[in-house]
């Protein structure tokens, strides 16, 4: 989070904070505003753009698929008051965490890692109360019987190795390869946590979106070119994209088996719409019927971000996945017989 980002938060808290979400909506934002455009006359879509926000992807049980004023207000004054709270200065004489055998990310980070979005998401005057838009629950659907055998399958293959046997056995982002979550996609979902940021270019023939977590970059080709072939699964698939309209439209295929969601027969279509000068509106529809009850999607503004994007060298997994799997080691020689 920005230095910026804290000082107008705790400025605001102070006063008192009158609810933002109308700031994030996704409509025109003045009479007579026009879409920008590149000099082949498509929309342009360049720039740095962020998808966080206090709106989950996930809609609550029993929640209705928009929040009311009320729990706008609720959400936001709760977001600036953590932040408040956490700003405060820590006591210098508080005692060491217990020990335990992992520990989790509030133990290790503070506000200033975290960046979980100040806003509720709003879309066409909405403040929605999911990304996800259907089903009409707001929630990813039942797996299919099939799903069910494939994941029970992978269970019991793992189950034969400890979880620090192999590096290939810890996480994808834990071997800093991609990040955790799906914020590169597709679809193009924000982590929660922080760092949900993107910076598009565009030529006419292709377009770059490189997402600041890990720096996973998608190639989007524009056109009807050859796909690849079914046994090469690149991390983010094979992206195609054509315009219809001022919309730009990709359809993916060919997902890497390992990333979140997919499947051999996954096929995400996203929409991106330049609806203001300061928001992009991303749509997104999974057909997998292999592994869902039926498809999924929704929709996330992408708001106009000022600040840049810095590396992320991912050092901490980098350093850490040797780190734990000589520990691993090193416990199993202690525990060998004749080292009691």
């Amino acid at each position: 989070m920005s230095v910026r980002t804290t000082m107008v938060l705790l400025c605001a808290a102070a006063a008192g904070l009158a609810s933002t979400a109308s700031a994030q909506d996704t409509g025109p934002t003045a009479p007579g505003w026009e879409v920008p455009r590149t000099p082949d006359g498509r929309p342009d879509l360049q720039g740095n753009w962020t998808n966080q926000s206090l709106t989950p992807i996930q809609r609550r049980p029993g929640q209705g698929p928009v929040f009311t004023a009320q729990q706008v207000r609720e959400l936001e004054q709760g977001y600036v008051e953590r932040i408040v709270e956490g700003a405060q200065p820590s006591d210098p004489n508080r005692p060491p965490p217990p020990p335990q055998s992992s520990i989790p990310a509030a133990d290790s980070y503070n506000n200033v890692f975290f960046e979980t979005g100040s806003r509720v998401a709003v879309v066409h005057g909405e403040p929605r109360a999911s990304l996800i838009t259907f089903p009409a629950d707001g929630r990813i659907p039942a797996l299919t019987p099939e799903a069910e055998r494939r994941r029970q399958q992978e269970r019991a293959a793992r189950s034969a190795f400890g979880q620090y046997d192999d590096p290939e056995l810890r996480p994808l982002a834990e071997r800093c390869l991609t990040s955790y979550g799906s914020p590169a996609g597709p679809p193009m979902l924000p982590n929660g946590g922080y760092n949900s940021n993107y910076t598009i270019v565009q030529t006419p023939d292709h377009v770059m979106i490189m997402t600041e977590m890990v720096f996973d970059t998608r190639i989007i080709r524009i056109g009807d070119g050859p796909q690849l072939p079914a046994d090469i699964r690149p991390w983010f698939g094979d992206s195609w994209g054509r315009w219809e309209g001022d919309v730009l439209v990709v359809e993916t295929t060919n997902i890497h088996p390992l990333q979140p969601y997919s499947s051999p027969d996954m096929k995400v279509t996203e929409r991106f719409s330049r609806m203001s000068e300061d928001a992009i509106l991303y749509e997104f529809r999974v057909d997998d019927p292999s592994t869902y009850v039926e498809p999924w999607g929704g929709q996330i503004p992408m708001m106009a971000m000022d600040d840049q994007l810095y590396e992320y060298a991912c050092h901490e997994g980098n350093y850490a996945l040797s780190g734990v799997l000589s520990g691993a080691r090193y416990e199993e020689r202690a525990a060998a017989p004749g080292n009691d």
